[in-house]
């Protein structure tokens, strides 16, 4: 056994909840991997985990936050094959990752470019992996196709904006705030609109001169439902990653039907080991390279000591942030 120190939950509340502590982490057995991480990225998860209301799948501890980590690798179980100690890694975990160690199965594991830090690699693994999954894999976004991308500003937007202009997309991006659209505009954003009223089908009309969104990559869940079928092109389809507007909205079933559309529910948490595993695979085959070469590039607000957790959560709440709070040991 090993120990480590962790940032613990000690009951749901406040981040006050939020502590240094210890925990015992078991030596790695057959593909496992243990890594001892260097960094972690702050998520809108960890956030709700804290409050009691969602918690980590049977399997993860339920009082240690942390989905995605950086790190190098220390020891490989007796079946590892792909990765020997000393080996940098990054990758997403379902929990535990606010944890100077954490246990991994080897084909969950991507490897970190040399050009990157620990920390500029935390702020890779769940939002590009989200948004690759999201907009590539379950959305087929192609070359052509106009995408709308609420809460551009977010980590996940602002790796979704750099996936679609990858992919010759025409991103649209949404905010309620324009110092967050300023900003995106740096990182290529030619066409930005400003919420006011969860009101943003109109604008969109006008960029895309009346063809509307064929993909919509939604964060905020039940407010902008309606809107987001007005904004909707004709056999389009809306993947729904967040609630942050909450989980009930107003749907017009004809309005579904005229447009032929589709709506999906996407989440990484509880996902399979299986499936995680072929999602970080084909990141490496089609994304990895990418980063290396410098055309993709995670998005930092800041870098934080992970004893500061109780303000980088706070400033997560207060929506502060532009990109990804980085925590590291």
């Amino acid at each position: 056994m090993i120990t480590a120190r962790v940032i613990r939950i000690s009951e749901p509340g406040g981040v006050e909840v939020l502590r240094l502590d210890q925990s015992e982490i078991a030596e790695p057995g057959g593909s496992e991997v243990l890594v001892a991480v260097r960094a972690a990225g702050l998520n809108r998860a960890d956030v709700l985990q804290r409050r009691g209301l969602y918690p980590a799948p049977p399997g993860y501890p339920q009082d240690i936050p942390g989905l995605e980590f950086a790190g190098e690798v220390v020891r490989v179980g007796p079946r590892a094959r792909c990765y020997q100690p000393g080996d940098r890694v990054m990758g997403i975990t379902a929990g535990g990752a606010m944890s100077t160690h954490l246990l991994a199965r080897e084909r969950e594991l991507i490897p970190i470019p040399m050009r990157l830090s620990f920390a500029e690699a935390a702020a890779i693994p769940e939002v590009f992996l989200t948004a690759y999954d999201a907009l590539l894999i379950q959305g087929g976004l192609r070359a052509g196709q106009a995408v709308l991308i609420h809460s551009i500003g977010s980590g996940v937007g602002s790796a979704a904006l750099q996936l679609g202009l990858l992919a010759g997309a025409q991103v649209i991006g949404t905010s309620r705030s324009e110092l967050k659209l300023e900003t995106c505009r740096g990182l290529g954003l030619k066409h930005a609109v400003l919420v006011k009223d969860a009101a943003f089908a109109r604008q969109v009309r006008e960029q895309t001169e009346g063809r509307m969104a064929q993909l919509i990559l939604d964060t905020v869940g039940g407010a902008y439902l309606g809107e987001n079928i007005e904004a909707l092109a004709p056999g389009g389809q809306i993947i729904v990653i967040g609630l942050l507007g909450g989980a009930r909205g107003d749907l017009s079933l004809n309005s579904l039907l005229a447009k032929r559309a589709s709506i999906h529910g996407s989440v990484l948490r509880s996902r399979s080991l299986e499936e995680k595993a072929a999602l970080a695979q084909g990141f490496i085959r089609e994304l990895l390279p990418r980063f290396e070469s410098g055309e993709l590039r995670p998005v930092i607000d800041r870098v934080m000591p992970m004893d500061s957790i109780q303000q980088a959560q706070r400033r997560m709440e207060q929506n502060l942030n532009f990109g990804k709070i980085v925590l590291q040991w």
